[in-house]
């Protein structure tokens, strides 16, 4: 199959194809995401929430992001590698964002960026541009601005906040990013913002009309615990298997019954003779 690139998402779009992305924070995942076909790998700072214990994606740094997207990198050979910018990385300075974004792509292999906001980060995407570094917008509910937003809620239903929205997708694409995340976002929105925009839409909770869906992957393979988010389709519920498996070693360990004759190394009797 051939490499998934930037010009290649626009195509598809174009074409009418659906895009498919996940995230993946390990190469072993990046291998299984690339034999499955999936186009888009996001290594998401969501890696802070679902890998790291963190509260929320606050917390996480550029280099552990660096850490995680090398490991992807080791494990993927086809899919479009984007790595999330993680919080205070590029809103401050557009230079400082060239070169924390820089170290994902030379360090990480990264073949492109992913950004949260609207006008107030066009100067940074520029800046990434002109540092040739392809970047992929975010908009609706950004999690780098959860205490802005009071929470993890769905935006864009009040007519201003759509209509921002709206302003905040055409200035990002005027900017020069490839894509653009829809998360939590009406599915009216949604399909006007994919309508009217030449770039590809993916999204997250935005409904099917977006050119694209992404999903974090241990939410569609069940690993995470308690409710999931409206949005998510759990494909697999390989967390009740794992911890069953889990509580089966425990029990067989305990009493005697691993490892068995089938686990265990010999030695030929002579050899052993031989040693005394």
């Amino acid at each position: 199959m051939d490499k998934v690139t930037t010009s290649r998402l626009v195509e598809m779009k174009q074409k009418g194809e659906r895009i498919t992305a996940l995230t993946a924070y390990d190469a072993p995942t990046a291998a299984l995401l690339n034999e499955a076909a999936v186009d888009v790998i996001l290594v998401g700072d969501s890696v802070g929430n679902v890998k790291l214990g963190y509260e929320n994606t606050l917390p996480v740094t550029v280099d552990e992001m660096l850490h995680h997207v090398k490991a992807v990198k080791r494990g993927n050979s086809r899919a479009l590698l984007v790595a999330d910018m993680p919080y205070l990385s590029y809103e401050l300075d557009p230079k400082e964002a060239v070169r924390h974004a820089g170290r994902l792509v030379k360090e990480g292999g990264a073949e492109a960026v992913k950004v949260e906001g609207g006008l107030e980060i066009a100067p940074a995407v520029k800046e990434l541009l002109r540092a040739n570094i392809p970047v992929m917008g975010h908009l609706g509910l950004t999690p780098q601005a959860v205490h802005r937003l009071g929470g993890y809620k769905v935006q864009g239903r009040r007519p201003q906040e759509a209509e921002k929205m709206l302003t905040d997708a055409r200035v990002l694409e005027g900017s020069g990013i490839f894509a653009l995340v829809l998360e939590c976002v009406p599915d009216q929105l949604a399909r006007e913002m994919t309508r009217k925009l030449p770039i590809p839409t993916i999204g997250i909770g935005a409904g099917p009309e977006c050119d694209g869906q992404i999903l974090v992957i241990d939410d569609l393979l069940g690993l995470t615990q308690g409710p999931a988010p409206k949005f998510v389709k759990r494909y697999a519920e390989l967390r009740p298997t794992a911890l069953d498996a889990v509580k089966r070693y425990v029990s067989e360990v305990q009493g005697g019954k691993y490892p068995g004759p089938e686990h265990t190394y010999t030695s030929p009797k002579a050899s052993l003779a031989e040693e005394h």
